[in-house]
C-alpha cells in the first residue's frame, strides 16, 4: 500500500509541475525568503575556477524550489555546477501569483563564484 501512495505523490507533484507558468501577462514573479549560497568545492579553488552558474529553477506555489536545471554551465568538472544546483534547491520563496492565486513560476537564478 505505501508504494501505491508514494507513486500517486510522485504523480502529483508531477502533473503539479506541468503547469509552469512563467513572469509577465499576469503573473507576478516569486519573492526570496532565504537565499543559500553555494559552496566552491576545494577542487575547483584549486583549478582557480571563477564565474557564474545560471541555474533555471521552478518555484513551486508552496514557496519551495521544485525542479532545477543548468541554463549556463560554469563547471562540470570540478563540482560548482552541482554546488549551485544544490544551493537553489534550498532557496524558498514567497510564491508567484496569478489571479491573485500561488502557481508554479519558472525563474532563472545565478551564482557568481569569485575567490578572494
Amino acid at each position: 500500500m505505501k508504494t501505491v501512495i508514494a507513486i500517486l505523490v510522485a504523480t502529483i507533484a508531477v502533473a503539479a509541475q506541468d503547469q509552469v507558468e512563467k513572469p509577465g501577462n499576469g503573473v507576478t514573479m516569486p519573492q526570496v525568503v532565504k537565499t543559500v549560497k553555494a559552496q566552491y568545492t576545494q577542487e575547483a579553488r584549486d583549478a582557480h575556477i571563477e564565474g557564474r552558474v545560471t541555474v533555471d529553477a521552478v518555484v513551486l506555489a508552496d514557496g519551495t524550489v521544485g525542479q532545477v536545471k543548468l541554463e549556463k554551465s560554469l563547471d562540470p568538472t570540478y563540482g560548482l555546477d552541482q554546488a549551485a544546483l544544490d544551493a537553489t534547491k534550498q532557496w524558498t520563496f514567497k510564491p508567484g501569483t496569478k489571479d491573485g492565486k500561488p502557481i508554479a513560476v519558472q525563474v532563472a537564478i545565478e551564482h557568481t563564484f569569485t575567490l578572494k
